[in-house]
C-alpha cells in the first residue's frame, strides 16, 4: 500500500497543477521572457515537490513553495545563459525573480489573461497562437492540442517549439498589450478560451484529472475578457455560447451515468438562469452590428433552447446560421453541423448528400462526430451496413466511456438489421 504521506503529497501536487499551473507559468514567463524556460522550471518544481513533500509534509502554501523552487531553477538557467553575454539583461531579470521576504504569505497575481494576449503577438505564426496559449496557460500536451485543432501531433509539437524559441530570441514582451492592440489579438484569445471550454465539455464527469474543471475555467476566462472589453460583441458571443451549452450539463447524463443525446434531454434539468444570462449577452452583442463566429454559434444554441417552451428547434434558422458560419470560417466542423441541421429540415438523404460534400476533408477522418452523424443519417435511410460501419469508426475514435456505450448500443442495433448479419 502507498504511504499516506505519498498520497497526500500526490494529491496536493495534482491540486496545484489543476488550479495553479497557468497562474505560475504566467508569473514566471512574464519575468523571465521565456515561456519554455518557465514551463521547464515549473516541471522541475513539481518533481522536487514529489520528492520533498512525502518526507517533510505538504507546505502550508504549496503554490508559493513551487514558485520559489521554480524561480531558483530559472535564475540558475539565466545565470548559465547570460554569464558572459548580457550582464545587464541578466541583472534586470534577476531582480524581477528575486524572492521577496514574504513570498510564502503573498498571493500570486493571476496574470493568465496577460499571457494569453502576449501569446497572440502578431510576430508569431497565426496558426500557433491559440495552441501556444493552451500549452503555456493550461499545460495541455501537444497531442491534446493537436486533437483540438485537427492537426498531427508531431506538426503541432514542432510549431510550439518554434513559437517559444521565437519569443525568447526576439525578446517578445510577455505583457498586456496597449488597448489599441487588443482587438487585433482578440480572436486568438477567444479561440483559445473556446478550446479550453471544449476540452472540459468533453469530460463531463470530471474523470480526467488533466481536464477537470476546464469548462468552468473557460467560462471564468470568458467573463474576464468581457470585463476587459465589455462592448466587444465576439467576447459577449463566446460567453453566451459557453453558458448556453453549460446550462445543459446536468441533462447530459442519466442517474446511472449513461449518455443522453441533446434531442432526448429533459429540458427541466437545463439551468434556466444560465440560459437567461446567455440570451441577455447575445442581445447585447447583436446591438453592436458586427456579426462574428461566436455570435452565430451562440445563436445556434439559442435556437435549440426553444425546447424549453415546448417548441421544436427552428431548423430553418439553424441551417441559415450554419450557412453563415461556413461562409465566415470555412470550418469543416461547421459544415458537418450544417449537414446534420439540413437532415432535420429537409430529410436524411439531404443531410447525407451534404456530408458527402465534405467527406474528402482529411480533418474529419479522425473526428468522431462526423462518423456518428453519418451513422445516424444512414440509419434513417435504411442503409444499415453503412450505419454499422460508421458507428464502428466513431467508437474507435471516442474516449468517453459513456459515449462509447451509447455508440455501441446503436451499432449493435444497426448490425442486427444489416443484411450482412443474416448472410
Amino acid at each position: 500500500m502507498p504511504d499516506s504521506g505519498d498520497v497526500a503529497a500526490a494529491r496536493a501536487a495534482e491540486a496545484a497543477a489543476r488550479f495553479s499551473y497557468g497562474k505560475l507559468v504566467a508569473f514566471l514567463a512574464a519575468r523571465s521572457r521565456d515561456v519554455a524556460g518557465a514551463e521547464d522550471a515549473l516541471a522541475d518544481a513539481f518533481a522536487a515537490a514529489l520528492e520533498d513533500w512525502p518526507r517533510n509534509g505538504v507546505p502550508r502554501t504549496p503554490d508559493a513553495w513551487l514558485l520559489a523552487v521554480a524561480k531558483r531553477r530559472i535564475v540558475d538557467a539565466l545565470r548559465r545563459r547570460y554569464r558572459e553575454a548580457d550582464a545587464g539583461q541578466y541583472l534586470e531579470w534577476l531582480s524581477e525573480l528575486a524572492p521577496e521576504a514574504d513570498d510564502a504569505a503573498a498571493p500570486i497575481p493571476d496574470e493568465r489573461l496577460q499571457l494569453m494576449f502576449a501569446c497572440a503577438h502578431p510576430a508569431l505564426e497565426a496558426s500557433v497562437r491559440a495552441p501556444l496559449v493552451l500549452q503555456a496557460v493550461l499545460g495541455f500536451d501537444a497531442a491534446t492540442i493537436a486533437s483540438a485543432f485537427l492537426v498531427a501531433p508531431s506538426a503541432m509539437s514542432q510549431r510550439l517549439v518554434r513559437a517559444k524559441n521565437k519569443i525568447r530570441e526576439a525578446g517578445i514582451a510577455l505583457e498586456m498589450p496597449e488597448p489599441s492592440e487588443l482587438p487585433a489579438r482578440l480572436q486568438c484569445v477567444l479561440d483559445s478560451i473556446y478550446a479550453v471550454y471544449a476540452e472540459g465539455w468533453s469530460d463531463p464527469e470530471g474523470g480526467d484529472p488533466h481536464r477537470r474543471n476546464l469548462a468552468d475555467e473557460g467560462i471564468w476566462l470568458g467573463r474576464l475578457v468581457v470585463s476587459l472589453l465589455p462592448d466587444e460583441p465576439e467576447a459577449l458571443g463566446l460567453l453566451a455560447m459557453m453558458l448556453h451549452t453549460h446550462a445543459r450539463r446536468e441533462a447530459r447524463r442519466a442517474p446511472d451515468g449513461a449518455y443522453i443525446a441533446l434531442s432526448e434531454q429533459d429540458v427541466a434539468r437545463w439551468d434556466a438562469g444560465m440560459i437567461a444570462e446567455a440570451e441577455a449577452l447575445l442581445a447585447r452583442a447583436s446591438r453592436a452590428g458586427r456579426i462574428g463566429r461566436y455570435q452565430l454559434e451562440a445563436a445556434v444554441q439559442s435556437a435549440h433552447a426553444l425546447r424549453r417552451f415546448n417548441r421544436p428547434p427552428d431548423w430553418h434558422a439553424i441551417v441559415q446560421l450554419y450557412d453563415a458560419l461556413c461562409a465566415l470560417s470555412g470550418s469543416p466542423v461547421a459544415a458537418l453541423n450544417r449537414a446534420v441541421a439540413l437532415a432535420e429540415r429537409d430529410g436524411a438523404a439531404a443531410g447525407l448528400a451534404a456530408l458527402d460534400e465534405v467527406a474528402a476533408d482529411a480533418r474529419l477522418s479522425q473526428y468522431q462526430p462526423y462518423w456518428a452523424a453519418r451513422a445516424e443519417l444512414s440509419a434513417r435511410v435504411g442503409a444499415w451496413q453503412a450505419c454499422f460501419d460508421a458507428y464502428q469508426r466513431a467508437i474507435g475514435l471516442e474516449s468517453d466511456p459513456a459515449v462509447r456505450r451509447f455508440l455501441l448500443q446503436r451499432a449493435e442495433a444497426a448490425r442486427a438489421r444489416s443484411p450482412r448479419s443474416h448472410s
